[in-house]
C-alpha cells in the first residue's frame, strides 16, 4: 500500500505546548513518560519533564504549560468508518431510534409533530428505527405513515442506513407500483397479496433522491438525499463538531460520492475543516478514478484521497445481509449480494492492479467469502503484502475464513456499538451464530488486526462507548453477546481505535500514537480508560480535543 506522504517542517513562528501532570498513553513501546512537547503541528518530544522542558529550549521556545490535572492523554481517535454528511444531515431529521420510540404509534408521532412544523411541501424525514426493538417487532407501512402525511414524502429510514419506510405520496410521486420491478442490489417489499408494504431497501433508495440527487445504481444502498449546498455545508461542519465532542481527529469517509468530494473541498477551501479526513469512493466512481490516474493515495495531511468502498451484501440490522438460506427470523427473506462475484471479482482485480486499496461492506459468510476469494486472486495474480484491502464491519466471518484474512492480510474495520445497540435483533435474525456477532477476540487471536470505528449516523462518533462495547460485548439491554473470548482487552481495544485505524487507513507514519515526529493530535480524558472498569468506561469523559496541536473542543463546565 503506497502510504501518504505527509511531511512537512514546522513554520518558524510556531508555538510550544507542553502536556504534563496526568497519565499519558502513547501506544508506543517503552514506559508512560511525564510529558508531550507540541511545536506547532507536530510533536517534537515525548519523555521526562526536564527532557521536554530542554527540547522547548533548544527550539527557542517558551511552551505554554497544559497541566493535565489528573486526567488521562490517549492519541486523537481515528473513526476509520464513517459517514459525516449523512449524519450531519440525520441531525436535521427527526430521531426515531430507541431513546424516544419503542413502538410504531411513537414514531408516528414523533413524525407527525414535526409535519406540523415543516412549511408545506417540503419531505418529512425520520432515521434511527430498528424493526426488532419495536413493540411491534415489525417495520411500520407505508399505511402507517399516511398517518403523518399523504401531501408530501415522508421517510423513515432504518437504524442501518441501507432503506426504509416511506408513504403512499412518495411510492405514487416516483412512479412505484405494485408492478415495478426491484432494482439490482434492492428490493420494494411485498406483503402476500403482492402489493408495496412502503418498505424498501439498498438500490431502491435511488428514486428518494431526485433529480439533484447522487444515483449510484447497485454499487451501495443510496442515502445520498439532496439538500441545497450551503444546507449540506452546515450540515457537514455540525457532523464534524460531533466527531470532535468524542475525541475523533481524524475520520475514514467510507462511502464518498461527488456530493461528499464537492462539500470537503468547499469546507476545506473555507478553512472550515478540522479534522483530518481519508476519502473512499464509491465504486460506480472506479472508472472515473482510474481515468484521473489515481493509483495511490494522494492529498495532504488534512484531506486526502485513500482507496475505493465497495459493497459485497446489504446489512445484518435491516436484514438485508446475504443469507441464501433465508434468515431464522423470517425464512422468505434472503437479503442479496451487490454484485455477482464474476463482477465483483473484476473490480477487486481492476484496484488492485492499479495499487488501490478497496474496502468492502460484508457482513453475512457468503459475503466475505465473496470478498475474501477475490482478494486472495487478486493478490496471487499480483503479490502485494501491504495492500490492506479492508473488510467493512465483518460481522459474521467464519473461523476458516478469520484464517484466511491473516494470510492475505486483509484488515477488518468492524463497529462495537452495532452489537451494543442491535445484538439481539442480529440473534433474533440468523439465530445462535449471531451471538459471534463482531469476533473481535476470535479476530486478534488469529493475528487480524482489528480495527473499530462507529459507521455514524448508524451508531454516534463516541469512541468511548465503542471500546466499552469492544471489551464487555454487553449491549445496550444488559445482555452479554456470547463468551468472553469474543471481546478484547481494553488497551487491544484503545489500539484498534488509535494506531490499528491508523494502519488502516494507510496513515501510521503520522497518526495513532503519540511519538516525535507524528502529528499532535490529543484527547484528553476525564479518567484513565486502563484502569476503570470495563463497563464503565463508556462514562469517560473527552475533556479536550487537538488537532495539529490546536485545542479543536472544549467540554463546557456544567453551570
Amino acid at each position: 500500500m503506497r502510504k501518504l506522504s505527509t511531511f512537512h517542517r514546522p513554520a518558524a513562528s510556531a508555538s510550544a505546548v507542553l502536556f504534563t501532570g496526568g497519565t499519558i498513553h502513547t501506544l508506543e513501546p517503552g514506559p508512560a513518560p511525564q510529558a508531550v512537547l507540541a511545536f506547532g503541528a507536530d510533536v517534537v518530544a515525548v519523555g521526562a519533564l526536564d527532557e521536554c522542558r530542554a527540547a522547548a529550549a533548544a527550539l527557542g521556545a517558551e511552551p505554554e504549560v497544559v497541566d493535565l490535572a489528573g486526567a488521562t492523554l490517549v492519541p486523537g481517535f481515528i473513526d476509520a468508518h464513517a459517514h459525516p454528511l449523512m449524519l450531519g444531515q440525520m441531525m436535521t431529521w427527526v430521531d426515531c431510534g430507541p431513546a424516544r420510540a419503542g413502538s410504531i404509534p411513537e414514531i408516528v408521532a414523533l413524525l407527525s409533530e414535526a409535519a406540523a412544523g415543516t412549511p408545506q411541501g417540503r419531505p418529512v424525514r425520520g432515521f434511527g428505527y430498528e424493526h426488532r426493538n419495536l413493540a411491534e417487532g415489525r417495520h411500520p407501512t407505508r399505511h402507517e405513515l399516511d398517518e403523518v402525511a399523504t401531501d408530501r414524502e415522508v421517510y423513515l429510514m432504518n437504524a442501518s442506513g441501507h432503506g426504509g419506510v416511506v408513504n403512499s405520496f412518495t411510492l405514487a410521486l416516483h412512479g412505484v407500483d405494485r408492478d415495478t420491478p426491484d432494482p439490482q442490489g434492492g428490493v420494494f417489499f411485498r406483503d402476500a397479496d403482492g402489493e408495496l408494504t412502503g418498505e424498501l431497501s439498498d438500490a431502491a433508495c435511488n428514486v428518494l433522491t431526485g433529480l439533484h440527487g447522487v444515483k449510484i445504481g447497485h454499487h451501495g444502498p443510496n442515502f445520498h438525499l439532496a439538500d441545497e449546498p450551503e444546507e449540506h455545508l452546515r450540515q457537514l461542519a455540525a457532523a464534524q463538531e460531533r466527531f470532535l465532542a468524542g475525541g475523533v481527529t481524524t475520520i475514514g469517509d467510507a462511502q464518498v460520492s461527488r456530493r461528499e468530494l464537492d462539500m470537503y473541498l468547499r469546507l476545506a477551501a473555507d478553512g472550515g475543516l478540522h479534522t483530518r479526513v481519508s476519502m473512499y469512493l464509491l465504486s460506480h466512481l472506479l472508472d472515473d478514478a482510474l481515468e484521473m490516474g489515481l493509483h495511490a493515495a494522494f492529498g495532504n495531511d488534512v484531506l486526502s484521497f485513500a482507496g475505493i468502498k465497495l459493497y459485497a451484501d446489504g446489512t445484518l440490522g435491516g436484514w438485508t445481509a446475504y443469507f441464501p438460506d433465508g434468515y431464522v427470523g423470517d425464512p422468505c427473506r434472503t437479503g442479496q449480494l451487490y454484485h455477482q462475484p464474476e463482477e465483483y471479482r473484476a473490480l477487486v482485480r481492476r484496484a488492485h492492479l492499479a495499487g488501490l486499496q478497496t474496502a468492502t461492506h460484508a457482513q453475512s459468510p457468503t459475503a466475505i467469502e465473496m470478498v475474501v476469494g477475490a482478494i486472495e486472486d487478486a493478490q496471487g495474480e499480483r503479490p502485494d503484502s501491504d495492500a490492506r484491502h479492508r473488510i467493512e464491519h465483518c460481522g459474521l466471518p467464519t473461523p476458516e475464513q478469520i484464517d484466511r484474512m491473516a494470510a492475505a492480510g486483509i484488515w477488518p474495520v468492524n463497529q462495537p456499538q452495532h452489537h451494543y445497540n442491535w445484538g439481539e435483533g442480529v440473534t433474533a435474525a440468523v439465530g445462535t451464530p449471531g451471538e459471534r456477532f463482531n469476533p473481535l477476540g476470535e479476530l486478534a487471536a488469529a493475528g487480524v488486526p482489528v480495527t473499530i470505528s462507529s459507521d455514524a449516523p448508524v451508531a454516534d462518533p463516541l469512541p468511548m462507548e465503542a471500546i466499552q462495547a469492544a471489551a464487555t460485548r454487553v449491549t445496550r439491554r444488559g445482555v452479554q453477546l456470547g463468551p468472553d473470548s469474543l471481546a478484547l482487552a481494553p488497551l487491544e481495544a484503545l489500539r484498534a481505535h488509535t494506531i490499528n485505524a491508523a494502519h488502516a487507513i494507510g496513515r501510521e507514519d503520522d497518526l495513532g500514537s503519540i511519538a516525535p515526529g507524528k502529528r499532535a493530535d490529543f484527547a484528553v480524558l476525564s479518567s484513565d480508560p486502563l484502569a476503570t472498569h470495563p463497563r464503565e468506561i463508556a462514562a469517560i469523559e473527552v475533556l479536550q480535543t487537538w488537532v495539529g496541536g490546536v485545542v479543536r473542543h472544549t467540554k463546557e463546565s456544567p453551570q
